[in-house]
């Protein structure tokens, strides 16, 4: 049976600054470092999310839910639904706590994250994209047992991701523009919330692919939005089929907008960050950048982009960006 539904309701400081201490012995504190590039006069800076222990700011989430389970809870066992980065931080969250892990994995996971969840101790069960989608949104799955984290939608995984916001506001005080991706909602949702709360002046953006950007067209109708004409892409981690109405309600009057890129730009993105920065960036990862590379946000001060994973099998990264110029 499924857990009852909480309200929406804001993450606090708070809470926020309590979940950095508890995943302190978990998660990486990732560096803030400039992207140089030249005479651009774009000053962008990269929070290096992929190099956390699972190459994945899902880390933070998932180590802070995980940690706020009742005992009881966490012996049955735990599960969630993942195209590959959360899964993997549950899984790594459990083998911690010493507790099995299971993972309805969408069918579209690349290999090398569908391994690496493997390698971290979960139980892999395979289902379509829709299927992955209603499963989130009832928090049950046919034959699937224990305690349900949810990827996302979920207060002390949202605050899990929320720590990083402290860290760039911490490490760049000048800091204009956060740009990243969106997905599921839950890392633009964390950002948001601590940066909002601290420095309601910077400016917080969701970047999307073309393929897959339901929050843009969700900042247009003003309301919960389905993306018509979703593809499955290379960028797996980010952009889904719609906005779940909840995590409208979490970050509607949070974030400031999305931005959507081509696959070009991505890219080129991963490219650039290959290049000048000597940074393996996931499509998903790269969003980030790309947004702040198209001129579609003007920033009076510094823009940090998040670089949310790393997770790409290196041949397939390899001919991505041997695409591009």
């Amino acid at each position: 049976m499924a857990d009852a539904v909480t309200d929406v309701r804001p993450i606090s400081l708070a809470e926020i600054e309590a979940a950095r201490t508890r995943i302190a012995g978990t998660i990486t504190r990732t560096p803030l470092v400039k992207l140089e590039l030249g005479r651009s006069r774009r000053e962008i800076y990269l929070k290096l999310e992929n190099l956390q222990p699972i190459n994945s700011f899902k880390l933070r989430g998932a180590a802070n839910a995980v940690a706020k389970l009742a005992d009881s809870r966490r012996a049955e066992g735990v599960w969630t639904i993942s195209a590959g980065n959360a899964g993997q931080g549950v899984a790594f969250a459990a083998r911690q706590a010493g507790v099995p892990c299971t993972v309805v994995t969408i069918d579209t996971a690349p290999p090398t994250k569908v391994e690496r969840m493997r390698a971290l101790g979960a139980t892999l069960v395979k289902a379509s994209f829709d299927a992955c989608w209603e499963a989130m949104e009832r928090r049950e799955f046919p034959g699937v047992n224990g305690t349900f984290v949810h990827p996302f939608d979920d207060d002390d995984f949202i605050a899990g991701n929320a720590t990083m916001g402290l860290e760039i506001l911490e490490d760049l005080p000048s800091v204009a523009v956060v740009i990243a991706a969106i997905g599921g909602g839950g890392l633009i949702t964390g950002i948001a919330s601590a940066i909002k709360g601290r420095a309601a002046n910077v400016r917080v953006f969701g970047a999307e692919p073309e393929t897959a950007a339901p929050g843009a067209v969700s900042f247009a109708n003003g309301a919960a939005s389905t993306f018509d004409g979703w593809q499955a892409t290379f960028v797996d981690g980010a952009g889904g089929k719609s906005v779940f109405p909840r995590m409208w309600q979490r970050f509607a009057d949070i974030v400031d907008g999305s931005i959507v890129v081509s696959l070009e730009e991505t890219k080129r993105a991963m490219r650039t960050l290959a290049e000048k920065a000597r940074v393996i960036a996931e499509g998903a990862g790269a969003l980030s950048v790309a947004a702040a590379l198209s001129g579609k946000v003007d920033a009076d001060g510094p823009i940090v982009a998040v670089i949310s994973g790393g997770n790409i099998d290196l041949g397939t990264f390899c001919e991505l960006i041997a695409s591009v110029s």
